[in-house]
């Protein structure tokens, strides 16, 4: 029973990570598709703006995946980094260069230093969530078990390819609705019309992808297609579905905040639907979640740990969204600087 909850809340540290960072590496990818230095000014000044304040924490959450997974689930985290440790190691390589390339490229003073940091930002964010949508895909299509060595076929199979795809589709869904959404708060209508036109491109992109996908798996990963449509799988397949539709409805009109609601809906259920497809294993067929799981004594502590994680890092998180979606955490500006300079009591 415990070894079931911690697997769910693995699940819903996923999506968390999906939804969450998915949004930066979203921007990262509207950032390379900008055009040229002066076509692409303004989408990238509001890329900058809107990712600043937040974008390390949703870091959080792959660290949650990673302890959970070596804790709770040693064998899989075995079998995972030792089976596809190669495009794991690309997504790891691609995270370094994609925060460096983010965090050198404002402060760079030559026109050559920003093209050169902000291309490395753009393109890991492309790579990153490729390698790992091919590792998760690699795992959902049974490729790996316990004791399988490392191999190309393990991540570079049809479901591989096609979740790597999905994934960078949907990072690219969040970051469009995200930034449109900025754009609405900066008074900068001309962006909002420019990302919510992008934002119903990606969204028919994955929509697509993911149709392609469910039929790929009916021969290439048959027991995550049988859970993709029937059970609790297709209940979450139905949802993201109706997100799709009511996200593609939303960005069609002046939507506020609610297409960010919708679109995170879309992505956190295909998620969920591929983890509740999965049942009752960690790695179709090979590896359930009684067999994969730490000792008991193990799983309890780190039920405790998750608990106190909940209560103490998730309100904080959330303050934090929310303080960023209200504009509270903007940086200081010149004028700002001036007027605390000025040696007035008031």
């Amino acid at each position: 029973m415990t070894a079931d909850l911690i697997a769910v809340v693995l699940l819903l540290a996923v999506a968390a990570y999906a939804c969450a960072g998915g949004t930066d590496y979203g921007a990262g990818f509207w950032d390379l598709t900008a055009g040229g230095a002066q076509r692409g000014k303004r989408p990238r000044w509001l890329i900058d703006h809107a990712m600043a304040p937040v974008w390390e924490v949703n870091n959080v959450w792959l660290i949650f995946i990673f302890v959970i997974m070596w804790t709770g689930f040693p064998v899989l985290f075995q079998t995972v980094f030792s089976a596809m440790w190669l495009p794991l190691a690309l997504a790891a390589v691609g995270l370094v260069l994609r925060g460096a390339g983010f965090a050198l490229r404002k402060p760079s003073r030559r026109l050559a230093g920003r093209r050169l940091y902000g291309a490395v930002f753009a393109i890991a964010s492309l790579l990153t969530p490729f390698f790992l949508g091919a590792a998760v895909g690699g795992v959902a299509s049974g490729r790996v078990s316990p004791g399988t060595q490392a191999s190309a076929d393990a991540w570079s199979n049809p479901t591989s390819i096609l979740f790597g795809l999905l994934a960078i589709a949907a990072t690219a869904l969040l970051g469009a609705v995200f930034l449109a959404a900025d754009a609405r708060r900066f008074d900068a209508p001309d962006l909002d019309a420019y990302f919510r036109r992008r934002a119903l491109g990606a969204l028919v992109v994955v929509a697509v992808l993911a149709v392609i996908t469910l039929f790929v798996t009916h021969g290439d990963a048959p027991h995550v297609w049988h859970g993709l449509t029937h059970g609790v799988g297709l209940v979450f397949v139905v949802l993201a579905g109706v997100a799709t539709l009511v996200t593609a409805w939303l960005l069609l009109r002046t939507s506020g905040g609610w297409s960010r609601i919708t679109a995170v809906g879309v992505v956190a259920s295909a998620v969920i639907a591929w983890g509740m497809a999965q049942r009752p294993y960690l790695i179709p067929t090979s590896l359930t979640v009684a067999e994969g799981a730490g000792a008991a004594t193990t799983l309890r502590w780190l039920a405790l740990v998750t608990l106190v994680a909940v209560l103490l890092v998730g309100p904080a998180v959330a303050l934090l969204y929310w303080l960023d979606t209200h504009g509270e955490l903007e940086p200081l500006t010149d004028a700002d600087l001036t007027r605390g300079g000025t040696g007035d009591d008031g």
